[in-house]
């Protein structure tokens, strides 16, 4: 049963915003989402927080700017997601931009596994680099720095994941959540983190005079990768992650864009002059991180580092028919999954671990998400490796931090976890096969003591009822050029309705016609599993439904009485 909690904001304080030139629907939205100002809406370059506030940026310049004036060969060992993806381009954007000798290194997800392994270290030394820089991953590679230094290679770690109590040794960590740093936003995307250090770099070359007599680039044409990642990544839009994926929306609206951006919207379908942060995560970041599921990560960051508009394009159209058998492997996984539930006498633990022969290393993680949306539970889905050993993904709930409670179990079963890492609402980790029971059991327990038990009851925030003279394209188009996502959520509204027509499409989808008084408006409920009476209560989206050319409101249901 889905329980229906209503956000609540103080008249005053909506009053306020209104009285600050705020649209009235979109002050009661921001009111109950903790906006106190209009200025914190302001979503301008110059209210970014200053890279010097993010420790070891500064250090980080300077190392790198050391580097470029020495002709240093740089290589990015980049990770297989979007984040890493865009990270990486961001990197290799830029310093390509300063003059830099840079190329980039993904590891193979299926034989060397996440991050800066000794293992990638013995395979990048071959290029002979003078400094390795990580995006998007590092803070755990105690192993593997250690191995560039036996090597003689220097280190540069740029990274948001959270960090055990030991760090690497390496020259340099640029992490938002290492100790000591009191960067104001926590939430950086590892793109976000790479896009502060060259900022930082530019500010270092300008003080050197390094652009006297060459063009100084300008890093606000890369905020279209920085927005694509930080929303991918599903991280907290907090006002200054906010920032930057307005100015790389603003980007794409434009028409300003790396062609692979360009080539990704066209893939999907989609005009980037309507490009939300829906978009973002849900069309062109599934794309992207299907090369790094299915086979190499580098075919995308090749998408987003070409400034050939043609090759984005056969990119990008490759990178599409890889998502599609993506979805298909996903729908048999899920298949699978269910049937393995219905079999299970712990389906109604706290925490649940699923594991199958046949499963895809490159797609559990999606399976866990599916999982988890389910049975709002959080969910480890398992596949087994070429080394043998299991591979698995997880997905949380709000109420469980997943990498703590990972800590936890490998606190208490040392040895048990090979490898593990990641945040509040993502992790992974290796066990070998045989311990995959004590796991599922440990996680159960773990998962039961943690959450709270109303964390356990599945609750959607709604925003209340819209009404019905709000119905329109102009409102719709008002809602969707606003910058929503993790932490920030898209309004989500309640009504009683009529319910004039409904029919079932390609056996899965319900179209309706609704009645709200005397306005009658579409509506669509993707994969339901309810169909309404005559009159039923309805929590949807207000969103524009585009067809030949004509737009029209139509409303996306997410919950139907």
């Amino acid at each position: 049963m889905i329980q229906l909690t209503t956000r609540s904001a103080s008249p005053r304080q909506i009053w306020q915003l209104e009285q600050q030139g705020l649209h009235p629907l979109l002050a009661r939205l921001y009111a109950a989402r903790g906006v106190q100002d209009a200025s914190e809406l302001d979503y301008g370059l110059e209210r970014l927080l200053p890279p010097t506030s993010l420790t070891h940026t500064v250090e980080a310049a300077q190392l790198l700017a050391d580097a470029l004036e020495a002709e240093a060969r740089l290589l990015i060992i980049a990770d297989y997601d979007c984040d890493g993806a865009t990270a990486c381009a961001v990197g290799i954007r830029a310093l390509r931009a300063f003059g830099a000798q840079v190329s980039y290194l993904v590891p193979d997800r299926f034989k060397l596994g996440y991050g800066l392994s000794p293992e990638i270290v013995d395979i990048a030394a071959r290029q002979e680099p003078d400094l390795i820089i990580t995006v998007d991953n590092g803070i755990a590679s105690i192993e593997g720095v250690a191995r560039a230094r036996e090597y003689g290679i220097a280190t540069l770690i740029t990274d948001h994941h959270l960090p055990s109590e030991l760090l690497p040794q390496a020259d340099c960590i640029v992490n938002p959540n290492q100790p000591g740093c009191a960067f104001a936003s926590k939430n950086l995307a590892g793109v976000g983190v790479m896009f502060y250090v060259m900022l930082a770099l530019r500010a270092e070359l300008r003080s050197r005079g390094y652009f006297a007599e060459r063009p100084e680039p300008n890093l606000a044409n890369l905020l279209d990768l920085v927005a694509l990642g930080t929303v991918a990544d599903v991280v907290k839009l907090d006002g200054n992650n906010r920032i930057l994926v307005s100015q790389g929306l603003k980007r794409m609206r434009a028409g300003r864009m790396q062609p692979g951006i360009t080539a990704l919207f066209s893939a999907a379908g989609k005009n980037p002059a309507q490009a939300s942060a829906f978009d973002l995560g849900f069309l062109l970041g599934p794309r992207l991180n299907a090369a790094g599921r299915l086979a190499d990560m580098a075919l995308g960051i090749e998408c987003l580092i070409t400034d050939d508009q043609s090759r984005a394009n056969n990119i990008a159209q490759q990178l599409d028919d890889f998502n599609q058998e993506r979805r298909s492997i996903e729908t048999g996984m899920q298949e699978q999954a269910l049937t393995i539930l219905e079999g299970m006498e712990t389906v109604e633990a706290a925490g649940i671990a699923l594991f199958d022969e046949g499963w895809h290393e490159g797609v559990v993680g999606i399976l866990a998400s599916r999982i988890k949306d389910k049975l709002h539970r959080p969910v480890f889905a398992f596949a087994r490796s070429e080394s043998g050993d299991l591979k698995g993904s997880g997905r949380s709930i709000a109420g469980l931090h997943l990498r703590d409670a990972l800590d936890l179990i490998a606190k208490r079963a040392p040895g048990l976890l090979l490898r593990f890492g990641g945040h509040a609402m993502a992790a992974g980790l290796t066990l070998r096969a045989d311990d995959f029971g004590r796991f599922r059991q440990l996680f159960a327990e773990v998962a039961g003591e943690l959450i709270a038990p109303a964390d356990l009851d599945r609750t959607l925030s709604i925003d209340g009822e819209l009404e019905s003279g709000y119905f329109s394209i102009e409102i719709a188009k008002l809602l969707q050029s606003e910058i929503w996502g993790q932490g920030f959520p898209a309004p989500l509204f309640v009504d009683e309705f009529e319910v004039e027509q409904q029919k079932v499409l390609k056996e899965k989808h319900l179209k309706l016609r609704l009645r709200k008084g005397n306005v009658r408006i579409e509506a669509i409920h993707f994969n339901f599993s309810t169909q309404p009476a005559q009159k039923t209560r309805a929590a949807y989206r207000l969103e524009i439904n585009e067809y030949m050319g004509v737009q029209r409101p139509q409303l996306v249901i997410e919950y139907l009485e």
